[in-house]
């Protein structure tokens, strides 16, 4: 059993011919059947024997595989010929196999191969007759153009079916890259989506609750000589923030639900609002010193939205991580010789002695975030550089960034591609996300990934 299945695992390999192919051997072998019974006529040439039957067999018979083994059939179905014209057998009986040997080899290309094993075909064809028959090598060579036509043939349909072909590459690439362009374009949507979330919430959270532990401490440090006016700004400040988070709030659901009717009566936030960021930092108790320079408030929009969100970080990050009573200093400048945007936001870190009982009320329970991974999302999508790292001369945190920007440039900024190398990070959790932005703010850019 072992020899038996071993002889036949060669012949087991072979495709199995499609119905479509074995129904059109089938006519063929009808069409050679009829010619070599009826035809013939002013021939010589006699009706083939049993052996002449079984030339014309195996000549029709392996026509069935064609389209798998053009070479292969080419070969079997054309020399067979040779014994069987020698016999004297009515010659244009084979003729059919022939030409179908020939276009499905045209077919199979390549075009050189072609050309050369047919005119070979029919060079020695006709050699080999004229040296029998001059009649029949003349007769031959006047009908070999058949031959050619079907080799011509043959090559036509080639040709067209790789130009078909490759339209319908060409076309199923080019969906295949719309298709990635738009799940791409969905994953930076919800990047940016949950910056925007990041950033919206973080902030107004953190404001809140210095702003809530101010009011607390009025109201319970000594009710007696209770300080009302202090008390009125801490709640309305509360109630500002909430106003302003709730607006922002619902800019951003807009997007998501898919409508285009966003609020665009309020620009996104630049430069001009870190005045407002810097009175919102004070009145939750912190002492914060502002400096920027008159060119830098000339930047172009997407240049400054980013400078915004990394400053509006910056500062929630010092407050919750050094309590609200944090001294913090900004500053922005220009320099004008390498056309950049540089940003300096410097704390004092939680050990300042002043503010030592407010860090615990603020900080408490906070976990690390985002915040960090935000900034650097945030520069690098302008083109620029962002470092994050303890003060070496001091205790505090230094945050410094550079973006290049030319004032009164173009307000669309081009989106650098991150880094490959550096491992995207999560989503951020509302409770750990980058600081929010004034009402109506929205990013000029789009977010590619996050930073550890």
């Amino acid at each position: 059993m072992v020899v038996m299945q071993s002889a036949r695992t060669p012949l087991s390999g072979l495709k199995k011919p499609t119905r479509r192919d074995v129904l059109f051997t089938a006519l063929v072998g009808v069409v050679v059947a009829c010619l070599a019974l009826f035809g013939g006529v002013g021939e010589s040439a006699h009706r083939p024997d049993a052996f002449g039957w079984l030339l014309l067999f195996v000549m029709v018979a392996v026509l069935a595989w064609r389209r798998h083994y053009p070479m292969a059939v080419f070969l079997v179905s054309v020399l067979p010929e040779a014994p069987y014209h020698i016999l004297d057998n009515i010659h244009s009986a084979p003729t059919p196999t022939m030409m179908v040997a020939v276009y499905s080899l045209a077919v199979a290309g390549p075009r050189l191969r072609t050309l050369l094993i047919t005119c070979g075909l029919v060079v020695l064809a006709v050699t080999m007759l004229t040296l029998r028959n001059a009649d029949q090598g003349a007769e031959l060579l006047r009908t070999s153009g058949w031959v050619m036509s079907v080799a011509l043939l043959g090559e036509a349909v080639r040709v067209h079916r790789n130009y078909v072909g490759a339209i319908v590459e060409r076309a199923e690439r080019a969906e295949r890259t719309r298709e990635e362009t738009a799940a791409r374009r969905v994953a930076e949507e919800r990047l940016r989506i949950a910056q925007d979330l990041h950033d919206l919430l973080a902030h107004s959270i953190t404001l809140i609750g210095v702003q809530t532990s101010v009011a607390a401490h009025l109201l319970v440090a000594d009710p007696g000589r209770l300080d009302r006016a202090a008390l009125a700004d801490a709640l309305d400040g509360i109630a500002g923030t909430c106003r302003d988070s709730r607006v922002e709030l619902r800019t951003t659901l807009q997007v998501l639900r898919g409508g285009d009717a966003v609020d665009g009566t309020r620009p996104p936030p630049g430069l001009a609002g870190l005045d407002d960021l810097a009175a919102a930092a004070r009145s939750g108790g912190a002492e914060l010193r502002l400096d920027v320079a008159d060119a830098a408030r000339d930047v172009p929009r997407g240049v400054g939205a980013a400078a915004y969100r990394i400053v509006q970080q910056s500062l929630t990050n010092a407050v919750q991580h050094a309590g609200s009573a944090v001294h913090v200093r900004v500053a922005v400048t220009y320099d004008e010789g390498a056309g950049e945007l540089r940003i300096a936001v410097v704390d004092d870190g939680p050990d300042h002695p002043a503010k030592a009982a407010a860090a615990p009320a603020a900080g408490a329970g906070a976990r690390p975030g985002y915040g960090i991974v935000g900034m650097r999302e945030r520069a690098r999508s302008v083109g620029g550089t962002l470092e994050a790292a303890r003060r070496t001369d001091a205790a505090g945190f230094a945050v410094t960034a550079v973006l290049p920007c030319v004032p009164g440039g173009p307000e669309g900024v081009e989106t650098v591609e991150a880094d490959p190398a550096e491992p995207a990070a999560p989503a951020a959790p509302a409770d750990q996300a980058a600081p929010a932005g004034r009402p109506g703010a929205r990013t000029a850019f789009t977010d590619r990934s996050r930073t550890a």
